[in-house]
């Protein structure tokens, strides 16, 4: 692996002072590192649950002005916004410093933002429309379905993807009309901050997107007692205790959780292209996303052949930090994901598997570095054969046929992403469906489903339930209302006429209906 260190200066005083001046908490104070160096960054004041109940109070009120401007209105903020937000630099700049990622995967980030912007702002206004439907007696019941704002939506996102993760389920939330509460990790709040200053130059009012910051312990309840519909990303745990408390106010939730991803590498598959795919798939931002692949099975006949190659470019990989495209891989966001990461290999070792590549920290470049990582031999003793590692490790494993494959790949508890590597794409498609997971792409790793906005995203089985992007994706934001007049034919029978003559009519109508194709 070749090495780069960077020790270019971090960010500016005045530039993380002014973003943490604008959280308003009366909490205690918690200072952000930088995970390069363990360097502070800055201190923050955190929210108390009473700040949390304010929030809500302020972005209800400002939603309540919002939801009666037309949704055409709306998405001309959201036009704005891509042209703000895409390679913005000072963005790019907070999401390394704050998480320890590459210049491009934060380029990525900011991508995201962009895309999800330009998507909904040239989609929404059509997807809120009222529209007809097809009434119970043609011609005579007339049906509109109306899309309302839920209200006030509560989002909680994790620290490595801080801009992606959270602000991309801000977006179909306010352009639908509602206000929003955000919590975003402290490690990484910086990053929301300015893309909210951003969102309000663009022309969004400024009191109906609020953020806190604070423990979930502290203000986890205020979050859910608040809201109208809740978008939570992070951890399993976390995700099934906000799921049962916001089941209990009965309102809705969309969850993205964890990812034990799968990647299938067919016998016919092309190693030139898959190798580099299923490294950036395996390390992008150091292992720390939901979609990283964990788990790649190989065809036996290519077995040897894709380890032996995946080693090679794994060991070309760049690692690094530094506010430049110059590196591959950077450090993982804080210690603790560092022992994690570590503890997992050291376990898998333990249990029999053995390291092909990496498998060490790297304190001589920062606190929290650590080399890309290929395991083989790894067997179901170990921790990392069946839970979510989070960290730049992947697991390689050979399969002698499809079923084999399919069979590896679905036992888990996950059903998040997975990925197919083939040249026959009508066989990876006839797979795919064979998988228990909400996206599969096929010949790519993550970023073809994850960049499709018009096709709604989320996972299965324990991987959480609800769907981002798309028209399901905005319509979880709204209360659909349906509004039906009836029109010349009534449903009580007419003077004279009993009960049984009224069905005997009823079945004979419904009976032309069935033949003329209306119902």
């Amino acid at each position: 692996m070749t090495l780069s260190l960077s020790r270019k200066p971090l960010l500016p005083e005045a530039t993380t002072r002014r973003l943490a001046g604008m959280l308003t908490g009366t909490g205690p104070v918690e200072t952000a590192y930088a995970p390069w160096t363990g360097e502070p960054l800055v201190d923050m004041v955190t929210s108390s649950p009473q700040d949390v109940v304010a929030a809500f109070a302020r972005a209800r009120a400002a939603q309540a002005r919002w939801a009666a401007v037309a949704p055409a209105e709306r998405a001309k903020v959201f036009l704005r916004y891509y042209d703000l937000v895409l390679r913005n630099k000072q963005l790019m700049d907070l999401i390394q410093v704050q998480t320890g990622k590459t210049r491009f995967t934060a380029f990525e980030e900011t991508l995201d933002v962009a895309g999800m912007s330009l998507y909904y702002a040239r989609n929404a206004p059509a997807f809120l429309e009222p529209r007809r439907r097809k009434g119970g007696l043609p011609f005579a019941t007339r049906v509109t379905e109306l899309r309302h704002p839920k209200g006030v939506v509560s989002v909680i996102s994790p620290f490595n993807y801080p801009l992606s993760d959270g602000i991309c389920d801000v977006i179909p939330a306010l352009i639908a009309g509602n206000g929003v509460v955000f919590k975003p990790d402290t490690q990484t709040a910086l990053t929301p901050l300015l893309a909210r200053e951003l969102l309000v130059k663009a022309g969004l009012p400024a009191g109906l997107w609020q953020i806190v910051i604070g423990e979930p312990a502290d203000i986890g309840d205020s979050l859910i007692d608040g809201a109208d519909h809740v978008c939570f990303t992070g951890g399993n745990a976390a995700g099934r205790q906000i799921a049962v408390a916001a089941a209990a106010r009965m309102i809705g939730a969309t969850m993205q959780l964890g990812g034990k991803n799968p990647m299938l590498v067919l016998s016919d598959a092309d190693l030139a292209k898959v190798v580099p795919a299923a490294a950036r798939a395996a390390f992008v931002s150091g292992g720390q996303m939901c979609l990283c692949a964990e788990r790649i099975y190989v065809h036996r006949d290519l077995y040897r052949t894709f380890v032996d190659r995946l080693v090679a470019h794994t060991r070309t990989l760049r690692i690094g930090s530094g506010l430049d495209f110059g590196y591959d891989v950077g450090s993982l966001s804080s210690p603790r994901q560092l022992a994690k990461t570590a503890r997992h290999v050291e376990d898998a070792v333990a249990h029999g598997a053995r390291v092909e590549v990496g498998g060490r920290a790297r304190p001589d470049l920062g606190p929290c570095h650590y080399e890309p990582t290929v395991l083989t031999g790894v067997t179901p003793a170990a921790e990392i054969y069946t839970e979510e590692t989070f960290g730049p490790v992947v697991s390689v494993y050979p399969f002698a046929d499809e079923d084999e494959a399919l069979r590896l790949a679905n036992a888990t508890e996950y059903g998040l992403n997975a990925s197919i590597w083939t040249e026959d794409v009508a066989r990876a498609r006839g797979l795919a469906e064979r998988i228990n997971s909400g996206a599969v792409n096929i010949n790519e790793g993550y970023v073809s489903t994850h960049i499709s906005y018009d096709a709604p995203m989320g996972g299965r089985k324990a991987s959480g339930y609800g769907r981002r992007h798309g028209e399901q994706g905005l319509l979880s934001m709204c209360d659909v209302q349906i509004v039906a007049s009836q029109h010349g034919i009534g449903f009580d029978p007419k003077p004279g006429v009993t009960h049984k003559q009224q069905a005997r009519q009823v079945t004979m109508i419904y009976n032309i209906m069935k033949a003329l194709r209306l119902k």
